[in-house]
């Protein structure tokens, strides 16, 4: 049993982020990824926030919500057949493609938006609730924990990895949605725990990763590599902010360029497979 450092007869329940040295749970510090021992914390002059203040209110979240809720309800259609050519036309990833309606343009035309646009597009109502509905759930948890732009970057970067999944696995086929990016949250929580030595099969994180795996490989017409994609990327970036960049970046701005990193790396993969 790792028992802490400062108090060798209590189990400790994490590691300092900064020092690598087990803490029991009355020398944990709340750090802005992760927690500091009492010496790393005073040492670097943080700010210690406790109760009710540690909570900040969701505010990307809600805009991503909005966002998505509101282009659905601008392009309300059947299914993707919708009003506005720009969600139609303009919007779907995939290299390229062919319907009754013509020669439908991809991402191997030029048109790079779609990497992007294609995140904030749902086919139907119950595609666009679910997606918001686990955004709003992961988001409440795990956006004030890491700070808005840490989230908001770990968003972008998931659905930058998950397009590059789209396009990876199925180039020809018209994909929408913003799973692949929620999918990425998902992989961010798994990344959170870790770097606090918590195994996600003592929560019921890991039921839910599993569980949504099984059924994005076995119901048809989901959309394998945006999921795997989206995953695969927000574990990428969870583990770079809360394990990589404290431990050996040191600098939080230096973090976060890194975690960029991962999304730019993914875009210009996009490009290059298309």
């Amino acid at each position: 049993m790792q028992t802490c450092y400062r108090h060798p007869d209590r189990r400790a329940g994490v590691i300092c982020q900064r020092c690598d040295r087990p803490i029991c749970p009355d020398c944990m510090n709340q750090a802005s990824v992760g927690f500091h021992c009492p010496e790393c914390t005073r040492s670097s002059g943080q700010k210690v926030v406790r109760g009710p203040l540690q909570r900040a209110r969701p505010v990307v979240t809600h805009v991503l919500i909005a966002l998505n809720v509101a282009i659905f309800a601008a392009g309300v259609g059947s299914g993707l057949r919708t009003k506005s050519s720009v969600i139609y036309d303009g919007g779907l990833i995939g290299v390229s493609g062919i319907t009754r309606e013509g020669i439908v343009h991809g991402v191997a035309d030029g048109e790079w938006w779609r990497i992007i646009t294609s995140g904030f597009l749902h086919a139907n109502l119950i595609h666009i609730a679910m997606n918001c509905l686990v955004l709003y759930q992961l988001g409440n948890l795990l956006e004030p924990a890491v700070g808005r732009l840490r989230f908001a970057t770990v968003y972008v970067v998931a659905l930058f990895t998950g397009a590059f999944g789209v396009l990876l696995l199925s180039p020809d086929r018209l994909t929408v949605g913003a799973s692949g990016a929620v999918f990425g949250l998902m992989g961010l929580a798994v990344a959170l725990l870790r770097s606090r030595g918590i195994n996600i099969f003592d929560t019921g994180l890991g039921g839910v990763v599993v569980l949504n795996l099984i059924i994005t490989v076995k119901i048809p017409g989901i959309s394998v590599g945006g999921h795997v994609g989206g995953l695969v990327g927000g574990f990428l970036a969870g583990w770079v902010l809360a394990e990589v960049g404290p431990r050996h970046l040191k600098d939080p701005r230096l973090t976060l360029g890194a975690t960029a990193a991962i999304g730019a790396a993914a875009f210009v993969g996009c490009l290059l497979v298309a």
